[in-house]
């Protein structure tokens, strides 16, 4: 996954420890005495020019200014942080799940949970479950208690394929209800990839997967996970995890469906799915508006199963949430409530194609447009309703456990270290750093008591 994409799916957590609660925020009032906002996020032309149209809409129906500013998806994190140090937050920003226990910790953002339970203009019930409980936070856990934000979006990574390559090749597409099984999907794999113009290299390729962004599906539905339930135990030592890394591995190295390393680097394999010479990869709503400019036809289906028998796959999530400093409290509120779950505001989001309607009564007729792509959009709404997971690390303090797992992961991509012995490997440096998040999170929430 290209870093713009990486950064669509998750912001970057900021160390809690470097926060400083902001004693004010920006411009309270403009020139003429209107109560003024600001509002920071990050996003390309198509988001900026829809939330440029619903931000003109809300100030004219609410009598307030408000202030955009936009950064890059690199350049957020870094300044948002900034703002936050010089005490200069934003009335209204972006924030991940990640952030959470963080902000609420340090005192940066403003619980609304009394705002938008008692509130006329937003329906809680309408709003996908997983959006509004990832910004929920009781202190203790994650996923409960307060309310700290409400979600931008709900982004469900789905799985896609070349439906041309497919028909090419003469392979009966896949079902978009029963997924393949892990050897079925890799049986087909095989067939996909091939030396199209027959030079003697290959240039075609059944798959290529990112490990720090694919390897969750599979492990889940293989009946492994990284953490427990109450978020204290590392447990990736596991038959059940080591096989699932294992077989991920083995794509590259035992089965030869997916770019050799040298190829990879030579082009990556996001840049080959764009150009048609890759059979299945990851798709995101964000994607859907660049993905609409391909020479090919396709769609999306289940990720392969493992042996649960059932599907897995993450949902990502931003939120909008409002600075404990703000002078309009209200106001700031009511400008988040519109961001979330406007019918316009969330339409405009929707036609540029870079996320699916967050309110669950717009989606039905989303899913029935046959005029846009993909024509499985069903797949996306599945993940959100039924079976998509957060992301191992959106719900501790921070994500610095979960890195640690990845720091040195590449030769058993490469294959010169089993996946067994990587995560016996790996299992106690990653819980030292779960451990030391465990306890800062109960320093933060006492000094903020």
């Amino acid at each position: 996954m290209k870093k713009s994409r990486l950064h669509a799916a998750l912001a970057g957590t900021i160390i809690a420890s470097t926060l400083l609660v902001a004693g004010c925020s920006s411009d309270a009032s403009s020139d003429d005495g209107t109560k003024q906002l600001t509002f920071m996020f990050r996003g390309g032309e198509d988001e900026k020019a829809a939330y440029e149209g619903a931000v003109k809409a809300f100030e004219a129906a609410n009598d307030v200014k408000v202030k955009i500013i936009v950064t890059t998806a690199d350049d957020y994190n870094t300044k948002l942080k900034a703002a936050i140090t010089g005490r200069q937050v934003p009335d209204v920003f972006y924030i991940a799940p990640g952030d959470v226990q963080g902000y609420v910790n340090n005192g940066v953002i403003k619980d609304i949970t009394s705002y938008v339970e008692g509130s006329e203009t937003i329906d809680l019930d309408n709003i996908w479950a997983y959006g509004v409980d990832s910004y929920r936070y009781d202190g203790t856990l994650q996923g409960q208690g307060s309310i700290y934000a409400l979600p931008k979006d709900v982004g469900p990574f789905s799985f896609g394929y070349n439906k041309t390559m497919f028909e090419a090749a003469g392979i009966p597409l896949p079902d978009p209800d029963k997924p393949y099984t892990l050897d079925e999907f890799v049986a087909v794999a095989k067939q996909l990839t091939l030396d199209t113009n027959g030079d003697g290299a290959l240039d075609q390729w059944g798959t290529g997967l990112n490990v720090n962004w694919n390897l969750q599906p599979f492990v889940w539905s293989n009946g492994g996970d990284w953490i427990n339930e109450d978020r204290t135990e590392v447990t990736v030592d596991t038959p059940e995890f080591a096989e699932a890394l294992q077989w991920f591995a083995d794509l590259q190295n035992v089965e030869g469906v997916t770019p050799s390393i040298a190829e990879g680097q030579t082009l990556d394999t996001y840049q080959r799915w764009m150009k048609g010479e890759i059979g299945f990869f990851p798709v995101g709503p964000w994607d859907v508006s660049t993905y609409a400019e391909l020479d090919f036809d396709w769609d999306l289906i289940p990720y392969p199963v493992g042996a649960t028998g059932e599907t897995a796959t993450w949902t990502g999530t931003l939120g909008i949430a409002v600075s404990n400093s703000t002078k309009h409290t209200d106001e700031a509120v009511k400008l988040a409530e519109y961001l979330s779950a406007n019918v316009e505001a969330q339409q405009s989001l929707v036609d540029a194609g870079i996320q699916i309607p967050t309110l669950k009564d717009m989606a039905d007729t989303w899913v029935a447009d046959s005029t846009t792509q993909p024509a499985n959009k069903q797949e996306f709404l599945d993940i959100v309703q039924d079976y998509g997971r957060a992301l191992p690390a959106n719900n501790t303090y921070n994500g610095e456990w979960y890195d640690e797992f990845f720091t040195n992961i590449q030769p058993v991509i490469d294959g010169k270290q089993t996946a067994a012995d990587y995560v016996k490997e790996a299992q106690p440096k990653m819980q030292a750093f779960l451990d030391s998040a465990n306890e800062q999170a109960a320093q933060a929430a006492a000094m903020n008591k």
